[in-house]
């Protein structure tokens, strides 16, 4: 029934294997992508372990009794604390710095005699949220886990903790820390994921336009109209940027539906306000995050214009592009999770090294108030898009855009057909 399938199936195989754009973007770039995402994730980790074991508490005490002593104590035998003469918690914000304190801890005048009296008694604990990492929070998780571990040396639920924030140097009272940064990290996980859709569609689109029209032997017609080369190159970056945000919109409807079915079933303990809390950007931050992420669009359209004139017809221009993709997910997928200022110094300059992740960045800068990490990454995303366009528009200028290929070693060679 299918006589000749094994033939035909190894004769396909061996003509996949053999061109080395497929291996090397369907096979060897996703094994390189995972191990360096995997490694980015493992070191963040590590990090936020790190910063978590060397936290710093500051410590109010308004109490003069033992008990609050030993619980002082307690504390710094896992974290290191301070204790800080001030009146309220506000005032001590400012010498957090001078201490490089994470968390402020306020102990009431009362605490001795209720621990004595073995009667509950209400601790303030104030973490300071300067991010959306998934690991930001370790710190806080610690505190946690050494109230749990008091209350089961001392007494059941004699210690209970009453958690705050400090947004921006301002004490926003009754917010977990915790349930602060998950809110956060879900908003976050938006624009990388429309990012990484809307890049992927519109580079493929732009490289699919310029090399179906190199493979049909049309692209000679169309440059030897009298039309502006560089009309043509913006008509085509045009298009594909509207083609792609059709199709980024309507996945986001779909993908915001899913997202929103999982979890209307599940209860939040809690009401968290970005807004009121000023962790909402502004309107000049959404404009700044505009321009970033549309210069970057410019950006990755002109680069696939660039790769797709190195290729001879669509599957080509398609493999030259997804070597593109490595640059694309991986700041995208890493910084989703990560905030950039925890990892190392020499992680954080790969990573602004990257056009393509400064989106990302900018989203995180503005939503904190920090435009000028925004404006900067605007800047240099700008230049560098100025560079790629001034090439895209050289090569649609001459004659190279028809004759210029790219050959990789083992790629397969067409051998002309001769008749007797």
């Amino acid at each position: 029934m299918l006589k000749g399938f094994g033939t035909l199936l190894l004769k396909e195989l061996k003509e996949l294997i053999r061109d080395p754009k497929i291996l090397l973007g369907f096979l060897i770039v996703p094994l390189i992508m995972f191990p360096v995402l995997g490694y980015v994730l493992n070191l963040s980790m590590q990090t936020a372990q790190e910063s978590a074991l060397k936290a710093t508490l500051l410590v109010l005490n308004h109490d003069s009794g033992q008990n609050s002593t030993e619980f002082m104590n307690f504390l710094n035998t896992t974290i290191r604390v301070y204790n800080v003469s001030v009146s309220t918690a506000q005032d001590a914000v400012p010498l957090l710095s001078n201490y490089n304190a994470t968390g402020i801890v306020e102990i009431p005048v009362d605490f001795s005699q209720n621990v004595s009296a073995r009667k509950p008694v209400d601790v303030k604990f104030y973490t300071v949220f300067s991010g959306s990492g998934v690991f930001e929070q370790a710190g806080s998780s610690i505190v946690a886990f050494l109230v749990e571990r008091y209350n089961r040396n001392v007494a059941p639920d004699i210690l209970l903790p009453e958690n705050s924030v400090i947004v921006k140097g301002n004490i926003v009272e009754g917010v977990d820390p915790r349930l602060l940064s998950s809110v956060v990290l879900s908003q976050a996980i938006g624009l990388p994921i429309t990012m990484i859709i809307l890049l992927t569609y519109s580079m493929q689109i732009a490289a699919t336009s310029v090399a179906m029209e190199k493979e049909e032997k049309t692209l000679e017609t169309l440059l030897t109209m009298p039309t502006d080369r560089f009309a043509i190159l913006m008509g085509k970056l045009s298009s594909s940027i509207i083609v792609a945000g059709v199709g980024a919109v309507a996945y986001m409807f779909g993908f915001n539906y899913y997202i929103s079915s999982l979890t209307s079933a599940i209860p939040v303990s809690g009401n968290v306000n970005l807004v009121a809390l000023g962790l909402a950007p502004s309107l000049f931050g959404y404009l700044l995050l505009g321009i970033s992420l549309f210069v970057t669009l410019l950006a990755a359209l002109a680069l696939a214009v660039i790769l797709s004139a190195f290729a001879q017809d669509v599957r080509s221009a398609q493999s030259l592009v997804s070597y593109v993709y490595p640059f694309l997910f991986v700041p995208a997928l890493a910084l989703m999770y990560v905030d950039i200022n925890v990892l190392p110094f020499a992680l954080k300059v790969i990573f602004y090294a990257i056009p393509f992740s400064q989106p990302i960045i900018a989203s995180k800068a503005v939503a904190m108030g920090d435009y000028l990490t925004a404006g900067l990454g605007v800047v240099y995303v700008t230049a560098f898009t100025l560079v790629i366009m001034y090439i895209a528009s050289r090569l649609f200028a001459t004659e190279k855009i028809l004759t210029v290929k790219l050959r990789l070693r083992g790629s397969r060679k067409q051998t002309p057909v001769t008749g007797e």
